[in-house]
């Protein structure tokens, strides 16, 4: 059975840190294009970060350029999110999603879903 879990969540102060991890089971990361996206309350679900398995190639949302880094590492199967200087803005369900070929960026394009993580940035 193939399944992305999520862990890593939680309540942090703005201005902090957290990882979150992304451990795949039945799914190959090496073989996919990997992404991360979020969801406010009464917003769509976005894109905050993408790797492209062919080349290496990453992309991040520009609201979070900078401060986020998408990476993986094959050996645990597991691919990560690290998180610095915490915006209230930030708080959100973090998914973790995988694809074959993505073409761009966008949550219709993967077809591997984690089940989410609830991101909560305040003082």
């Amino acid at each position: 059975q193939q399944q992305l879990v999520e862990s890593g969540g939680g309540l942090v102060q703005p201005g902090g840190s957290l990882r979150l991890s992304c451990a795949s089971s039945g799914l190959e990361l090496n073989y996919y294009d990997l992404g991360w996206f979020r969801q406010a309350p009464g917003k769509e679900r976005e894109g905050v970060s993408c790797f492209w398995m062919y080349d290496n190639r990453t992309k991040y949302a520009d609201s979070v350029k900078g401060r986020f880094t998408i990476s993986r590492d094959i050996r645990k199967n597991t691919m990560y999110l690290q998180m610095d200087s915490l915006k209230p803005e930030d708080t959100a369900v973090y998914y973790c999603a995988a694809g074959a070929v993505v073409g761009s960026c966008s949550a219709r394009n993967f077809n591997y879903w984690g089940q989410g993580t609830q991101v909560t940035v305040s003082s």
